[in-house]
């Protein structure tokens, strides 16, 4: 087990990282089993995004926090009690419905929370917040539309839809769960409190929800504990798949 980072604003880092690494990971295995060649590729583009955030964010922990680590050791030599990502973004893909109802849920989020960073007294989180958010701005865009298209098409589609969103809407409270690490961060300047970000999120999300006919769900109590390192079932799964080769020959040279 790796050691964990006592210092907050990289701490506070990771965590955004492990989310996207998480999601662009989910994303990454619909390459060659999208619905379209369009989709396939417009699919792996937005897991490069996430890819490339996660890079950026852990590179810059690693350089707060001193301690020798880099971003390949936080991607894969943590077990998965150490990941601090969301519960939302390591569910299954599921069908196309729901992998578009997820990845626009967490869009919604990451796009406000990406425009509020961009004012981080730390000139590096600010650049990377800004190159984020023109990337977040499209995947909105991208996973509203796709809903859109589902929700106002057939029956079958709209009933997928509608669906999605009842599955994975409780594990919505948990993006805007705030605990002392993100206090802290955010009455330094340095980071944000994701408690801010839920009047944009519910802006983002009802806009799409009224074009593509379909209801928001019922809230009801929410689903949380990924930010403590309390996992579903389906994380363990999934770093076994992507931790392998790096775990079976650590420190190869390629």
């Amino acid at each position: 087990m790796t050691q964990t980072s006592t210092d907050p604003r990289a701490a506070w880092l990771i965590r955004l990282g492990d989310s996207a690494l998480i999601l662009g990971h989910r994303l990454s295995e619909w390459s060659s089993r999208a619905p379209t060649i369009e989709e396939d590729i417009a699919l792996s583009n937005l897991a490069l995004d996430l890819i490339g955030q996660t890079r950026a964010l852990y590179s810059h922990a690693c350089a707060l926090e001193g301690q020798g680590r880099n971003e390949d050791v936080l991607a894969y030599r943590r077990a998965e009690p150490e990941f601090r990502n969301l519960l939302l973004v390591e569910q299954p893909n599921g069908n196309f419905a729901d992998t578009m109802a997820r990845h626009l849920i967490f869009a919604a989020y990451a796009l406000p929370l990406y425009e509020a960073l961009a004012g981080s007294n730390d000139a590096e989180v600010a650049g990377i917040a800004t190159r984020s958010a023109r990337e977040m701005t499209y995947h909105l865009r991208h996973a509203g539309e796709w809903m859109i298209r589902l929700g106002d098409g057939t029956a079958e589609s709209r009933d997928k839809a509608q669906e999605a969103f009842e599955d994975l809407w409780a594990y919505v409270p948990e993006l805007f769960e705030a605990d002392d690490l993100d206090r802290k961060v955010a009455a330094t300047g340095f980071g944000v409190d994701p408690s801010t970000l839920r009047p944009a999120f519910d802006a983002a999300i009802d806009a799409v929800l009224a074009r593509a006919t379909l209801k928001r769900p019922v809230e009801r109590h929410g689903i949380s504990g990924g930010r403590k390192g309390v996992h579903s079932e389906h994380l363990g799964h999934m770093l076994a798949t992507m931790q392998y080769l790096q775990r079976a020959y650590p420190d190869a040279v390629w």
